[in-house]
C-alpha cells in the first residue's frame, strides 16, 4: 500500500518509524513545511518524494497519514478525501464539533477510510484491560489519569520549535476522554471541568482538571499540566472492581507495582504501529477502523461540552 505521510515533525516520524516495520506499507511522498527539515528526513527514512504541496503527495499514495498542525486537520482531511483517498488524522482530528461533524459526513459521501489517531485504543497496555473488560474479569470504577507536560515554550516533543499551539482540552484531554468512553463501552452522561490561568504568550489555559461520570456509574478524574516540571506523558490507573493497574503508554503494572508481560496482546508492543496497522488493515479489508471518525464523535461531543464550561466564549464564536 503506498502511503504519503503529511507532517516531518516529531510525530510524522514516529509513524515513519512504525510504518517502516509493517510489511506491504510504502511511503512514497512526505509532505512538510519547512522544506530543508522535509528534505533531511526524507533522507533519513529513504522517502523518494518530498513536497510542500499536499496534492502532489496525494497523487502517489492510495492513503494518507496527516500528523500536520491542527488548524490544518480539517481543509487537509477535506482535501485527501475528496480526492477519493482513505486518510488516518492525527489527535486532536479537530478543534471543534463542527468540523469534527462535517469530516464524518465528507467520508460518508466519499465512502473512504477516515480512522482519527486515538492511539490510546491501541496501546497494548489499555488493550490488556479492554480484553479483561469484554470478557468480563474487570468492571471499571474509576479510572484516576495524570497528563503532564512542561511546555512553557512552544516547543515540540523533539524539542523543536512549533508552528502552532497545542491545547489541554482538544489534545491531551481528547485521550483519556475517548479511552474512558471506549473502556466502559458506555457515553459520558455528566463531565464538568475548569482551567487555570491562560498563559499570555501562548494563549491557552497550562492547567485543566476534568470529571466525568458514565450511567452506570463508573468515573473518571483527570488532571492535565503544560507546568509540571517533572516526569511527562500520561498516567493512568484502572481501579477495578478486580484489581488496580497502571498504565504508561505501551506499560503495564498492577496495583502494586509487578510488571505485567504484555507480549501475547498485539503483534507489536508499539502503540503506534498496531494504529498504522489497524488502518492499513481496514483499507485493504474494506471495513470501518477501530477509531474510525464516527466512532470518535461522542469524544468529540463531550470535549465540545467541556468547552463550553471552561471558555465559553471561544465556544460561541466557533
Amino acid at each position: 500500500m503506498k502511503i504519503c505521510v503529511a507532517g516531518q515533525g516529531a510525530f510524522g516520524q514516529k509513524h515513519l518509524d512504525a510504518l517502516k516495520r509493517i510489511p506491504d506499507a510504502e511511503v512514497t511522498s512526505l509532505v512538510g513545511g519547512n522544506q530543508d527539515a522535509t528534505a533531511q528526513v526524507a533522507k533519513k527514512y529513504g522517502i523518494p518524494h518530498y513536497t510542500g504541496d499536499l496534492s502532489e503527495g496525494i497523487k502517489r499514495a492510495d492513503a494518507v497519514i496527516l500528523t500536520t498542525p491542527t488548524k490544518m486537520h480539517f481543509r487537509q482531511g477535506e482535501q485527501v478525501m475528496r480526492a477519493g483517498k482513505h486518510v488516518l488524522v492525527e489527535i486532536p482530528v479537530t478543534d471543534s464539533v463542527g468540523d469534527a461533524e462535517a469530516l464524518v459526513k465528507i467520508a460518508k459521501e466519499t465512502g473512504v477510510v477516515a480512522m482519527g489517531g486515538h492511539v490510546r485504543r491501541f496501546n497494548p497496555s489499555h488493550q490488556y484491560i479492554h480484553k479483561k473488560i469484554v470478557r468480563g474479569e474487570l468492571k471499571i470504577q474509576q479510572m484516576d489519569v495524570q497528563t503532564y507536560f512542561f511546555r512553557r515554550k512552544n516547543m515540540n516533543a523533539a524539542g523543536q520549535p512549533r508552528s502552532w499551539t497545542d491545547h489541554l482540552l482538544w489534545h491531551h484531554a481528547a485521550h483519556t476522554i475517548d479511552l474512558f468512553q471506549y473502556q466502559t463501552g458506555e457515553t459520558i452522561s455528566d463531565c464538568y471541568a475548569v482551567q487555570g490561568p491562560i498563559n499570555p504568550s501562548l494563549g491557552i489555559a497550562m492547567d485543566m482538571g476534568i470529571v466525568a461520570r458514565v450511567p452506570s456509574g463508573s468515573i473518571l478524574t483527570l488532571s492535565l499540566s503544560f507546568n509540571n516540571d517533572g516526569p511527562i506523558g500520561s498516567f493512568f490507573r484502572y481501579i477495578c472492581d478486580n484489581g488496580t493497574f497502571k498504565a504508561y503508554y505501551d506499560d503495564l503494572v498492577d496495583g502494586k507495582d509487578s510488571k505485567i508481560d504484555l507480549s501475547q496482546v498485539d503483534v507489536s508492543m508499539d502503540g503506534i504501529e498496531l494504529e498504522d496497522r489497524e488502518f492499513i488493515a481496514a483499507v485493504r479489508e474494506k471495513r470501518q477502523p477501530n477509531a474510525s471518525l464516527v466512532d470518535l464523535l461522542p469524544c468529540m461531543h463531550v470535549l465540545g461540552k467541556l468547552e463550553g464550561i471552561v471558555d465559553p466564549q471561544r465556544k460561541a464564536h466557533a
